[in-house]
């Protein structure tokens, strides 16, 4: 079953890159006492997560963050070597943090996972933005076509906060 708005987010793990090396960070560390925008891509380095969606919210990190928002993260289905190779390749600077959910199962726990076998790309994320307070969802912005990002583009989520 897909997640609803006034819903929780599971209790699930993501991989992030710490000065250590890979690291587990948990949805409640990720959310807990925050604002967050969590935004999902299918994969790094694809034309539309890595020309389109990704720049956009770079674009307006200021202005989104001014609404309230403590952090915003990206994930993906990639593990967590390619997705640090995409955070430098994106001169991010910290700016968002990204979030490796190699397996999906922070997809399937959200009903959020999509088959993209017929494309050659298996198992992945389907591509939405949300607004979650205090590990609560207020907002989702969900794709029809993950090739697009308009739905859960950084301006939809502006005129959401």
């Amino acid at each position: 079953m897909t997640i609803s708005v006034g819903e929780k987010l599971p209790d699930s793990e993501f991989t992030i890159m710490s000065a250590d090396g890979p690291a587990k960070m948990s949805t409640a560390e990720l959310s807990a006492g925050k604002k967050i925008v969590l935004v999902a891509v299918p994969g790094a380095f694809t034309p539309t997560c890595h020309a389109n969606h990704l720049p956009g919210f770079l674009e307006h990190i200021d202005a989104i963050k001014e609404k309230g928002v403590d952090s915003i993260a990206f994930v993906t289905v990639n593990d967590i070597h390619v997705v640090t190779a995409w955070e430098k390749a994106s001169n991010n600077n910290g700016k968002i943090q990204f979030l490796s959910d190699g397996s999906a199962d922070f997809a399937k726990a959200i009903g959020m996972d999509i088959d993209l076998g017929v494309v050659g790309m298996g198992v992945r994320s389907k591509r939405y933005s949300m607004i979650i307070d205090d590990g609560v969802v207020t907002a989702i912005n969900l794709e029809e076509n993950p090739g697009q990002a308009t739905v859960s583009s950084a301006a939809t989520v502006l005129e959401q906060l």
